[in-house]
């Protein structure tokens, strides 16, 4: 469903008769200051739950830079395997 040239100039007739030309303005102004607070409210709440994800990519990261350590086995045996 589409709104024409004609549905959208009756509802700007209907608004301008219910709030006047002056209350119009500071209505829109109004909508724009709290669609704004709505936009940086929903991107602090995006930016904290995402926070622990990027400190646990960033850790992996600074592990995989890290030299890695050689550790030799004695005998060529793991020390976890059942020995007989």
């Amino acid at each position: 469903m589409t709104l024409g040239p004609m549905e959208i100039f009756l509802i700007l007739i209907v608004l301008l008769l219910l709030f006047g030309a002056k209350r119009i303005p500071e209505l829109a102004r109004s909508l724009g200051r709290a669609t704004q607070e709505y936009k940086k409210a929903k991107d602090d709440f995006l930016a904290e739950v995402n926070k622990p994800a990027e400190d646990v990519k960033n850790a992996i990261e600074s592990d995989k830079s890290a030299p890695a350590v050689n550790v030799a086995k004695e005998d060529g045996k793991d020390s976890g395997s059942a020995q007989s």
